[in-house]
């Protein structure tokens, strides 16, 4: 009777809270990547710093912590439009109208649950766009070989390193509040909250490693 008492005090109920749901045809091998990588870990992240900082009662950092994780995704998102526009034109210089297809494109269902998570949703269909000309280039024999994988590698990379500095805030949150005495709290919240108690180690799967791997496949 005691143990049924105590987990109708520590079980509160669900939260309604806002979400799109959207799905997107991801083309590319480099963007599928990303996702099966960095996205889900990703999204996890973004949504445990929010109920860190909540509990903590530090409204101002999580205001201020929102304004970097968009600006770095910005500045992402900034320089794949740029590269993106340079590989458009020199489409257009050599008279290349026609997209490849591709052979196993992937319906990437993303739920939209902050702000932050639709600027990353919108950095990877950004990265696709850029695949898509890159490998356009290549198929026309204006890009060789070696430049295109070099290229899609480091693209690629350019969106693990940000997921993964993203994820090492919320590393560092979690960590601090324990340091003030909160831990239990942020323990008992993360887990009511569908998270893991402590934060996911990042794996090997998810570092340079795997990717260099894969990117000798290609080569």
């Amino acid at each position: 009777m005691a143990d049924n008492t105590e987990q109708a005090k520590t079980v509160r109920p669900a939260i309604s809270r806002p979400v799109f749901e959207r799905s997107i045809k991801i083309q590319s091998e480099q963007a599928i990547r990303v996702i099966r990588h960095s996205y889900g870990r990703l999204i996890r992240s973004l949504y445990a710093i929010d109920v860190i900082l909540r509990i903590v009662g530090q409204e101002q950092a999580i205001d201020d912590i929102e304004g970097i994780v968009s600006t770095m995704i910005g500045d992402c998102a900034l320089q794949l439009q740029q590269e993106k526009a340079r590989l458009d034109k020199l489409c257009a210089d050599n008279g290349i109208a026609e997209s490849p297809r591709y052979t196993h494109p992937t319906d990437f269902k993303a739920r939209i649950t902050s702000p932050q998570i639709a600027q990353f949703v919108e950095l990877i269909r950004l990265l696709d766009q850029l695949m898509i000309a890159m490998d356009t280039l290549w198929l026309c024999q204006i890009l060789t070989n070696k430049q295109c994988s070099v290229a899609r590698y480091q693209w690629q990379q350019r969106l693990h390193r940000l997921a993964r500095r993203i994820v090492s805030i919320e590393q560092r949150a979690h960590q601090a509040a324990y340091a003030q005495g909160r831990g239990e709290d942020v323990r008992l919240a993360r887990e009511e909250s569908g998270l893991m108690a402590e934060p996911e180690a990042l794996s090997e799967n998810d570092s340079e490693v795997s990717v260099a791997k894969e990117m000798d496949i290609e080569n």
